[in-house]
């Protein structure tokens, strides 16, 4: 059938429906239903309204077939919406990783076009010395002087042809010609290099007028020098006989208090008057010290610190290098971070920064005390040593007035570091075979030896190793000769602990809190006596905490917890520094510390509590951590010879008429002890009880000692051979019991 069009307004007839319903026939499906629908309601309710009602007959048909309603057709749409969000986010990723690639790979094209760019910048460079400037070009001397002729045209010489540079490339160029002055030199804008040299000889000041001839002293104060020196209270070292000190014990006891009093001011008198023209050493004895010239090293520091920033900039740390400090050992690169950069990433690349730089070990500080920047240290190429000469003659030596000061070394800016005994008022000193430390104490003592009087210090060293402090044997400084037996080092230690117990005595009964007022009251009133400070030395730690660790622990920490006040200060020196021997108890009352080079990290953190130690790079290079600072400073020691060292106490023994005799009362004391000490030894725990034993059973037997006191055979032997020693039991007879030869009442009369 042809289709045939009709006009909508003719639909409602009968013809028009008729032919509706038959053009409809020819569709197919719902297609022929809805358009008959469609035109039914076309007519009175128009576009709109039609479209309207099919659309809600067909929602309706939906849900009641298919079950779909709208809430279903809205989450469906929502769904499709976070999945397109999803999609669009993964493109953008995608998109993002593309673009840093390109990025990177457009970084590192420019890294490289700069890199070209500072070859050919050098390649200028040495074209400019050698065809400009004739720099660094020996000419053969035995050739004459070329000289040039004008007249003739130059054909066969060209002309270098030089690119054309900006003004920032020619100001690159030209930098290392700049001659720059001595003290600072701009490496950049905002770039210095401190070198410690040019700055030390800028502040020398003259040597301290010392004056070298000595004074004799009057006829009249050498009879009596000579007569106190040869004084029969002072005990001979080669007496053979054995001195009964129970003897003299009981016999001293019998002096009344005036004339113990009156010995004492006698002996006062006498030491006054010995040391009355004592000169103390010259400087002069000291070898000074070489200044070179940091001219050579500054082109190198220049291309170090360049080379740092490019390694941190390898790394993604955006930091500058504003201030270069040279020093004897070490150079110090002072950086300064960008907002934003983590310290910690910093201090994680020693290693790395080592490598680049090609040194041996880099030591960062980070931050340094004081300052807004991260100290990165790196080992010089030439070392220079510092000399105890240099120390001694700075300002800050000169303004520091104590007895105990002592020139330590050089900081890494060169400064001079003074350190004060009498502040510390202890000091321990660790580190390895080789690194300086038993040239530390010889530069202390002799430090102290270039200061005081021996009326005014006086030392009492312990010396295991025996060769170290032996050469100071002599001095008047000394209160005993250098004690070297480890056994004889805690009694030493014990006597020190009692003359800290009698000061303060003595201070109750003045009424005073520490030495330097009881001192500044004997000035006054001339009543008591001058005591001078008194510093105890142990060179090596370690043999004595082998011997006696219980005595030489507790002395050392009844001498670091209340001697302060007493005038007595400990230095205490070991190359062992393991818990075993710088125990808790010791570090808790040894505030003041030195570490040098030590093997590992655990070592370091033994001495100072941190790491840092074990990059230290030796042969006095140092970490002072004096009491109340936050951290360690590094310190290049002071160095003093063998010979310099002799010669001081060649000096210093000369200044006396004859050989120095020590303390008598000293050497009594400490050789009484050392005699009871050893008549003690070996005297079982158990012989009192025994003895009781034995007197009250009136039977003595091995066996029976064994059964009563539960011990071993040789053990009761040996006490049963004491009992009949002393009188108690009579001889072996055999199987028989030996006889008891005293009762209770004769035993306790005979006192023993």
């Amino acid at each position: 059938m042809s289709s045939v069009n009709y006009a909508v307004d003719d639909f409602y007839t009968l013809e028009g429906f008729k032919l509706a319903y038959d053009q409809g026939q020819d569709l197919l499906g719902a297609g022929s239903l809805g358009n008959f629908i469609f035109k039914i309601f076309y007519g009175p309710l128009g576009r709109m309204g039609t479209g309207l009602i099919i659309t809600s007959l067909m929602l309706i048909f939906l849900a009641l077939t298919a079950n779909i309603t709208p809430s279903k057709i809205l989450k469906g749409i929502g769904y499709s919406a976070v999945k397109t969000k999803d999609t669009v986010v993964k493109t953008n990723q995608v998109v993002n990783t593309a673009v840093k690639t390109s990025i990177s790979q457009l970084k590192t094209d420019f890294d490289d076009h700069n890199s070209e760019r500072e070859k050919n910048k050098q390649h200028i460079i040495d074209l400019m010395n050698r065809d400009l400037f004739d720099l660094d070009v020996e000419k053969d001397s035995s050739q004459d002087e070329y000289t040039p002729d004008y007249s003739k045209p130059r054909v066969d010489e060209e002309e270098p042809v030089l690119p054309i540079l900006t003004d920032s490339e020619l100001i690159d160029v030209f930098e290392p010609q700049i001659e720059k002055a001595p003290e600072v030199i701009d490496v950049a804008d905002n770039i210095k290099i401190l070198d410690f040299q040019t700055m030390a000889r800028a502040r020398k000041t003259k040597t301290p007028a010392v004056d070298s001839v000595l004074t004799q002293p009057d006829e009249e104060v050498k009879e009596e020098t000579v007569e106190f020196s040869r004084s029969d209270t002072s005990v001979s070292a080669q007496t053979k006989e054995k001195i009964d000190y129970k003897a003299i014990k009981k016999e001293n006891s019998n002096i009344t208090l005036e004339e113990k009093t009156a010995i004492e001011n006698e002996i006062i008198e006498k030491v006054r008057l010995a040391f009355e023209h004592y000169e103390l050493p010259n400087v002069e004895m000291l070898n000074e010290g070489k200044h070179q010239s940091g001219d050579k090293d500054r082109k190198d520091i220049l291309i170090k610190a360049r080379q740092l920033e490019d390694t941190l900039r390898n790394f993604k740390i955006d930091a500058k290098v504003v201030q270069v400090s040279k020093g004897p050992m070490i150079t110090r690169f002072e950086i300064a971070p960008s907002p934003g950069v983590k310290v910690s990433k910093i201090v994680n690349l020693s290693d790395d920064i080592a490598l680049n730089l090609a040194a041996t070990s880099v030591r960062i500080v980070a931050p340094i005390p004081g300052k807004a920047a991260v100290g990165i240290e790196v080992p010089n190429k030439t070392t220079s040593v510092v000399t105890l000469r240099d120390v001694i003659e700075s300002d800050p030596y000169e303004n520091h007035k104590s007895e105990l000061r002592f020139g330590l070394g050089k900081d890494i800016s060169g400064v001079p570091i003074v350190a004060d005994l009498a502040k510390m008022p202890h000091l321990l000193i660790a580190g390895a075979t080789g690194s300086g430390k038993s040239v530390c104490v010889n530069t202390i003592i002799s430090s102290i030896l270039f200061n005081a009087k021996p009326d005014e210090v006086k030392f009492l060293m312990i010396d295991p190793k025996v060769v170290e402090l032996n050469v100071y044997n002599g001095i008047p400084h000394l209160i005993l000769p250098v004690v070297t037996d480890p056994k004889k080092a805690s009694i030493a230690l014990n006597w020190a602990v009692q003359e800290m117990t009698d000061r303060y005595k003595r201070f109750a009964e003045t009424g005073v809190r520490d030495l330097t007022s009881y001192n500044k009251k004997y000035e006054l009133t001339g009543e008591g006596e001058h005591m001078p400070r008194i510093v105890v030395i142990i060179d090596e730690l370690a043999d004595l905490m082998m011997v006696a660790p219980n005595q030489v622990e507790d002395a050392i920490c009844r001498i670091a917890q209340m001697a302060r006040a007493a005038g007595i200060h400990l230095i205490v020196a070991t190359q062992r520094p393991s818990v075993d021997v710088i125990t808790g108890v010791i570090k808790a009352n040894i505030p003041s510390r030195i570490a040098f080079a030590v093997s590992s990290q655990i070592d370091s953190r033994t001495i100072i509590d941190m790491g840092g130690a074990e990059k230290l790079l030796g042969k006095g290079d140092m970490l002072y951590f004096p009491s109340g600072e936050s951290k360690p400073r590094r310190v290049q020691g002071s160095f003093i010879t063998e010979e310099e060292v002799e010669s001081v106490v060649t000096y210093v023994k000369g200044q006396l008429e004859g050989e120095y005799e020590y303390d008598s009362a000293v050497l009594d004391e400490v050789k009484e002890t050392m005699q009871q000490a050893s008549d003690a030894e070996g005297i079982d725990d158990l012989l009192e009880d025994a003895i009781q034993f034995v007197i009250e059973s009136e039977k003595a037997s091995t066996s029976l000692l064994q059964r009563r006191f539960r011990i071993g055979y040789n053990r009761a032997a040996r006490m049963v051979d004491e009992l009949e020693i002393r009188g108690i039991v009579g001889p072996s007879r055999g199987s028989k019991p030996r006889e008891v030869l005293m009762t209770m009442t004769e035993f306790e009369m005979t006192g023993e």
